[in-house]
């Protein structure tokens, strides 16, 4: 996924597991076992109707764990666009890491590789892009990426987040229960700024 000449604003990056659909230590291996969290498939029609564009950006390892294949995960993906698109949402495009920590690759979330990628795709002005993650990785991605926005949601692993953040000193701009509440403070400060 993702190579286009297409140019997008009012982009909001999402993680996935954690933020969309819940985590699982055993991770997602198969579309049986991909649960959405709660809100999260309202929370990306609202971002659709209000005329923002989707990209999902995740740390995939379960491919170079030779968990799930290539063709596996590319199910899951489109499944979960599906469902998206049935309730009123859309997702614009998914980047996806399938290294392991090892591979010491660029686009592993901390690093900012894959936000690059759909930078160098879509782009895209990252100072108003907006990045939505449960975890310390996904907050420090946003950060190093140079995204002018970043939500930390307390979906997944964002209790955990807030602590190891805080250790580094790397300060969300907002903290909300989940990817809805997220949305409604994004769309408050993205909207309602610009039409005062």
């Amino acid at each position: 996924m993702g190579v286009s000449n297409q140019k997008l604003d009012k982009v909001v990056f999402l993680d996935r597991d954690g933020v969309i659909n819940l985590d699982s230590s055993d991770y997602i291996k198969s579309w049986s076992e991909f649960k959405f969290i709660p809100r999260s498939i309202e929370a990306i029609k609202e971002l659709t109707l209000k005329g923002f564009n989707v990209i999902v950006i995740t740390n995939q390892s379960v491919i170079n764990r030779n968990m799930v294949s290539d063709k596996g995960l590319e199910y899951i993906l489109t499944m979960m666009k599906n469902e998206v698109r049935s309730g009123g949402g859309l997702i614009n495009d998914i980047f996806f890491c399938p290294h392991i920590p090892e591979d010491n690759c660029d686009c592993r979330k901390p690093k900012p590789g894959l936000i690059y990628q759909a930078q160098k795709a879509y782009s895209i002005d990252l100072k108003d892009a907006v990045m939505v993650g449960d975890s310390a990785k996904d907050i420090e991605c946003a950060r190093n990426a140079g995204c002018g926005t970043v939500v930390l949601v307390k979906t997944g692993n964002g209790a955990e987040a807030e602590k190891t953040l805080a250790e580094k000193k790397i300060y969300p701009d907002h903290i909300a229960q989940d990817l809805y509440e997220a949305v409604q403070w994004i769309v408050d400060i993205k909207v309602t700024k610009v039409n005062e």
